[in-house]
């Protein structure tokens, strides 16, 4: 990410907008995410990284998204203060 590269495993995270990508993991029983942001300036922004707790679906709860928005939302305001 930081080179400019996406990784294989990054999709887009479409609830968000252009430029930020999520990458799953799993491990043992259990999935991770985290959430990237990489056309802020020249900063790559994590703006969220969490474990999945849901056993049931794929869909990223609405109070996570809601947090990775207003994060993206804080992102772009200090990228444009520098």
């Amino acid at each position: 990410m930081q080179a400019g590269e996406t990784p294989l495993e990054a999709k887009p995270f479409k609830e968000v907008g252009s430029g930020v990508y999520e990458i799953v993991k799993r491990y043992d029983s259990d999935t991770y995410r985290a959430v990237y942001a990489v056309k802020i300036g020249e900063t790559v922004y994590v703006l969220h990284a969490f474990q999945k707790k849901s056993k049931k679906g794929v869909k990223t709860p609405q109070s996570d998204i809601d947090l990775i928005k207003q994060r993206y939302k804080d992102a772009v305001i200090k990228e444009k203060q520098k």
